[in-house]
């Protein structure tokens, strides 16, 4: 089960804060434009290639005020008049109140939002059980399920673009790669489609895990079934993130796999296009 983060609020205003990692104040990878990234601590993914492992614990990092995060950000507004403000992590959806909030005072101020995620705090409608109708409900599961999405519909209504990151197509191998369930994911998915946010699909290609025919043809078709989808990132495999396991004290998991190339990333996003559009044109089109 996702442990889901209590954000803490300050007694004196109410003012809701968040666990920030750090933040990147030229950020030119995560949405379009330059962007103020905010790198928001903790998450329950624990992906093989992850080059972030110090973002994983709720704990440490800085706690931050929205005055805080929007003062930053307007020390060095000229830089993002056609960019705007990213959350990213960690995995931001475990601060799920806390990015609404930031959103909310960014779309009133005109800014840009962007939501860089796994999708993988999205909730799941519980299973019946063998209760008849009224009890299921009004049981404490589904009411719990209906709160979160409820608080999901707050997030949409202020959020412009999606950077949704699909680690893996196949329900085994996206718990082997990432210690957790490939539905949630899915389910965010058509979330998003069902209220028309436009997503850019974000897609890590590892050798020997994600670099074959079958999942890369999965991914394009997992995209074939979105009608919101809006671009495509295939993102080589590096090592670069080596170092911090060191560092941390920690085994890396994938030690010995060898980078992706350029070459090998331009083959790989070919390969989804092509089942994307096959799959397309085999449902009928969207």
């Amino acid at each position: 089960m996702l442990i889901f983060v209590l954000l803490e609020k300050n007694m004196e205003n109410e003012e809701i804060k968040g666990r920030v990692h750090s933040i990147e104040t030229f950020g030119t990878v995560d949405g379009p434009g330059t962007r103020y990234v905010i790198f928001l601590k903790g998450c329950p993914m624990r992906c093989k290639y992850c080059h972030n492992p110090d973002t994983w614990e709720f704990a440490g990092g800085t706690e931050m005020t929205l005055d805080e995060i929007f003062a930053g950000y307007y020390s060095k507004k000229e830089f993002y008049r056609k960019g705007g403000i990213t959350c990213t992590g960690g995995e931001p959806l475990g601060q799920l109140k806390f990015v609404t909030a930031l959103f909310k005072r960014a779309k009133d101020e005109g800014i840009h939002t962007c939501l860089d995620t796994s999708g993988i705090y999205y909730p799941l409608k519980p299973a019946n059980n063998g209760k008849t109708e009224e009890e299921y409900l009004n049981s404490g599961a589904y009411k719990s399920y209906e709160r979160r999405l409820a608080e999901f519909e707050e997030l949409f209504k202020v959020t412009d673009l999606v950077l949704l990151d699909i680690k893996h197509s196949d329900p085994e191998g996206h718990k082997e790669l990432t210690a957790n369930p490939i539905e949630p994911v899915l389910a965010f998915a058509k979330a998003l489609e069902a209220h028309n946010i436009p997503v850019s699909i974000r897609h890590v290609v590892v050798p020997g895990i994600t670099f074959t025919k079958k999942e890369l043809r999965g991914i394009g078709e997992i995209m074939a079934g979105l009608s919101n989808v809006v671009g495509l990132e295939v993102l080589p495999y590096h090592t670069m993130g080596v170092n911090k396991y060191k560092e941390l004290g920690m085994e890396y998991p994938l030690e010995g796999v060898p980078s992706l190339t350029k070459e090998e990333a331009a083959a790989a996003k070919a390969v989804i296009l092509q089942a994307m559009q096959e799959k397309r044109k085999h449902d009928g089109g969207i």
